[in-house]
């Protein structure tokens, strides 16, 4: 058996760094328009089921029908994004998923919460390139209003994460993290 050649989205799944001159970086921009077009039709419908649908082709997986969003929701690629049952996304909500977000059941997003799973190195010379991080949030969790998850940070089992933080580091089971940077304030 031979090795299977990964393809630049498998490669930002897996964590690796991809520079701005790899020869597979033009396929993200199509891969982004592509998902933009189903997205207009989605932040569109007024029809739950619809959504879901729609939904569904935009990550390539079946949505739960327990699952509800409310649109606009923003997502630039779509088929790393994993999300279980019971789960509930709020208005105006901004998904990158390149480096992959994993959403278990029973997790509450609020309004204008952003999940990004890419972003760029610190130095000058490399910041074009994209650096991925898998972004985990575990069951019963709860991102609060208009809070951020950086790339690599797991939001552990029934922990809370306070309306406008900033999440850089894990986020231990049962706890309540806020500010920015985000710290524990308290356990659950």
């Amino acid at each position: 058996m031979g090795n299977a050649v990964k393809d630049i989205f498998e490669r930002l799944r897996d964590g690796e760094t991809v520079a701005p001159g790899d020869p597979e970086a033009y396929q993200l921009r199509a891969a982004a328009y592509a998902t933009k077009t189903l997205l207009v039709q989605m932040n569109n419908s007024l029809v739950p089921k619809e959504t879901l649908e729609l939904l569904s082709r935009i990550t390539g997986t079946d949505i739960d029908e327990s699952v509800a969003v409310f649109t606009p929701l923003y997502i630039n690629y779509g088929k790393n994004l994993k999300i279980g049952k019971n789960v509930f996304i709020n208005f105006d909500c901004t998904f990158l998923d390149l480096g992959g977000i994993t959403i278990e059941d029973n997790v509450l997003i609020a309004p204008k919460v952003s999940l990004l799973s890419e972003g760029h190195p610190v130095s000058p010379a490399q910041r074009q390139s994209l650096l991925p991080g898998h972004i985990h949030i575990k069951k019963n969790a709860w991102v609060g209003a208009g809070a951020t998850i950086l790339p690599g940070v797991t939001v552990g089992e029934n922990a809370i994460v306070a309306a406008g933080a900033v999440v850089s580091k894990d986020v231990p089971d049962n706890t309540i993290v806020g500010g920015v940077p985000a710290k524990i304030i308290k356990s659950i």
